[in-house]
């Protein structure tokens, strides 16, 4: 009796096992991605070879072109874009920095662009943790900055956003098709 006692429990402990599967979602076509400034900080840090404190990161979702018309077809001109896929980009700034003469506090902000054919507006936005740029409020921006489009011959596939260092702090580079764009950042 005590074998059979045992054997039905151990069948209905491996019956709720079966049934408590969890369910991840599918793997996203725009995968999420992070750049830092100094770039690949978390990967010196761990090595010891930092030589300076990180200054911003940003965290993003990268779509893909695919053979599409990006611009003026898939994203309009003139509207506003979360810079990315998914949840709206968001940058944050360890210290406090300068854009485009305009302090930016020590933070996490959104980011958006408003994209056009030969200029951007980039925005630094205080709203976070939200989907696109569905509920995007203007009121909360912090900063709009324009940016002159840079036409480039080699195509990026993947939308893509890195820090490069400058004399007077870094830029954060966007690229995404034949489009890049270069936002000065002081510090």
């Amino acid at each position: 009796m005590k074998y059979i006692l045992l054997a039905i429990t151990c069948l209905c402990f491996s019956t709720t096992e079966l049934q408590a599967q969890t369910a991840f979602p599918e793997l996203d076509k725009s995968p999420m991605d992070m750049s830092y400034y100094p770039n690949r900080y978390p990967v010196l840090k761990i090595q010891e070879k930092v030589t300076e404190r990180p200054v911003a990161r940003v965290v993003y979702s990268r779509p893909q072109k695919n053979g599409r018309v990006i611009f003026g077809a898939l994203l309009d001109y003139g509207k506003v874009w979360r810079l990315g896929a998914n949840e709206a980009t968001e940058i944050e700034f360890f210290n406090d920095v300068k854009i485009n003469n305009t302090k930016i506090k020590k933070g996490r902000y959104s980011l958006f662009g408003i994209p056009d054919s030969s200029k951007w507006t980039i925005i630094i936005n205080k709203e976070t943790d939200t989907w696109g740029s569905f509920k995007y409020d203007e009121k909360n921006d912090l900063l709009r900055v324009e940016i002159p489009v840079q036409v480039q011959t080699e195509i990026t596939e993947a939308f893509a956003m890195v820090f490069e260092k400058t004399d007077i702090g870094a830029d954060l580079v966007i690229a995404w098709d034949d489009v890049k764009l270069n936002l000065p950042i002081v510090f």
